[in-house]
């Protein structure tokens, strides 16, 4: 049975408050990637629908009542929001699975919880320290610390995970009085359309968030763009070096979250099945396509060879399926695109000496979507490419430490510092080594993350925080104001 998109106007934008006709004829096509057949056929953005988009934003921000509103007058529409997308969670998590591929069972789990998001950023109003009171040395006897909307946004999200990444910009940059170009990707809008239905609902002000999707070509018009003063990007570091090249030009602020080769290091106090299992069963989270997966799993060279069996043990087993199956375990890659880069980092990896353990190929009983089996090389170089790039899949690779000391020195030397995480059985032993490791996020005996707290990366997994407090950060400018007394107008101050 054919599933479609349950969006209303996928041949139009959302721009100033309205279903837009787009400038020309333009479609892009987005596939079911279980299926392979077409799930919804949307409008591809021109150069003149860029700048609409961004002149309503620039508009509604220079002119209109978003910015001058109190924090908690836009927390009550940050509520409605999340009341709204409470109703169509059944929805979001169809559009997820079919364009990305995540299991059905687990995409109604988080698109559950992205209300919390909204509501969470809903209560920052009350409590987040948007002025502070200094006494001023230089004269003046009152300084304030105030912090301002940084103006028009451009928030570009990738398609493994839009409905999340959607919220962590745009909840924080809507609550700091912030206007929106939301540009969704090209194989995964779905989630998109579904936030200017849902805004368009509770009656946001128009031009405060407008939605367009295009490819790479016309996306680099809207960082290019002299009217947005700031671009959030999730996506590859590639794609992100490119955009901080061209924010650095004009001086525009970016806040950009990339690419991670993450490592699992393995202290020799642990149990190597214990082990296997955690990381399998996490590596199977959206068939391999996150960032922060744990990829490189480095152990002691006289616990290879068992790291190995037991990996390829644990996760070879893991059911590989429909997504929409309450029994599979791991659903397709989201295109054919992304499939065709599996295999060719597999290959890479076989012909530079690796031991192909378990998988690596496609799964035999499937003939239509794009998958591919869970994968395990063994006797990894560190240097060699499926050990340096981002391989977005479900491919691990094992690679040998001499002792702990080597084992650090192995997780550090990468171009990345997303996420990681150390398996030991002593907490000291833990919180030690996630000291020494140059990452983002350590995690203890598990894969994980946690945007709650805040989520980004060291070296060139990114710029900035998205996340908790530290993502309303990404969204102010800083401002001083020296007075010589108190005004009776002025608002919360801490």
């Amino acid at each position: 049975m054919t599933v479609q998109a349950p969006i209303k106007h996928p041949d139009t934008f959302f721009i100033d408050g309205k279903w837009a006709s787009p400038s020309s004829s333009a479609k892009i096509n987005v596939l079911n990637s279980g299926t392979e057949e077409l799930f919804a056929s949307v409008a591809e953005a021109q150069e003149a629908d860029i700048n609409r988009a961004v002149a309503a934003a620039r508009n509604a921000f220079d002119h209109g009542p978003w910015p001058r509103m109190t924090h908690s007058e836009r927390a009550s529409y940050l509520r409605a929001i999340g009341a709204e997308l409470d109703k169509r969670a059944e929805e979001s998590a169809l559009i997820w699975t079919a364009e990305s591929g995540l299991l059905n069972s687990v995409a109604k789990t988080r698109s559950g919880a992205l209300s919390g998001i909204y509501n969470y950023y809903a209560g920052l109003a009350d409590t987040y320290p948007f002025q502070e009171r200094h006494k001023p040395l230089g004269g003046g006897n009152i300084g304030l610390l105030v912090r301002e909307p940084v103006g028009v946004v451009a928030a570009i999200i990738p398609w493994n995970a839009p409905p999340v990444l959607i919220a962590y910009k745009c909840a924080p940059a809507l609550l700091a009085g912030c206007t929106i170009i939301l540009k969704a990707s090209p194989e995964a809008p779905g989630a998109a359309y579904m936030i200017a239905e849902v805004c368009e609902k509770v009656g946001l002000p128009p031009g405060v968030l407008n939605i367009v999707t295009a490819d790479r070509e016309v996306s680099e018009l809207l960082v290019r763009h002299p009217d947005v003063d700031k671009v959030t990007f999730t996506g590859s570091t590639a794609a992100g070096r490119r955009i901080a090249s061209i924010c650095g030009e004009r001086i525009a602020r970016c806040t950009l979250e990339l690419g991670g080769k993450s490592a699992a290091v393995i202290l020799d106090d642990y149990d190597i099945e214990k082990a296997a299992k955690t990381i399998a069963s996490r590596a199977s989270y959206l068939t391999g396509q996150v960032c922060s997966s744990l990829t490189r799993i480095i152990v002691p060279q006289k616990r290879h060879d068992a790291m190995v069996e037991a990996l390829s043990e644990s996760f070879g087993k893991v059911k590989v399926g429909n997504p929409f199956d309450a029994a599979t375990e791991m659903g397709p890659l989201a295109m054919s695109r992304q499939r065709d880069r599996v295999e060719g980092y597999i290959a890479k990896g076989k012909a530079e000496g690796a031991t192909l353990a378990t998988g690596g190929r496609r799964p035999a009983h499937l003939n239509r979507g794009y998958f591919i089996e869970p994968t395990v090389f063994g006797n990894v170089d560190n240097h060699s490419t499926i050990a340096r790039e981002e391989i977005f899949g479900p491919v691990l690779s094992v690679i040998s430490a001499a002792d702990e000391a080597n084992a650090v020195e192995i997780a550090n030397d990468t171009i990345y510092g997303l996420n990681a995480s150390v398996f030991t059985n002593d907490s000291d032993r833990a919180y030690a080594t996630a000291r020494q490791l140059r990452s983002g996020t350590v995690g203890h005996n598990s894969f994980r993350t946690d945007f709650s707290i805040a989520f980004g990366g060291f070296k060139q997994s990114g710029v900035g925080r998205e996340g908790g407090t530290e993502g309303l950060w990404n969204f102010l400018e800083t401002k001083t104001v020296i007075l010589d007394e108190l005004p009776s107008t002025v608002g919360r101050v801490v």
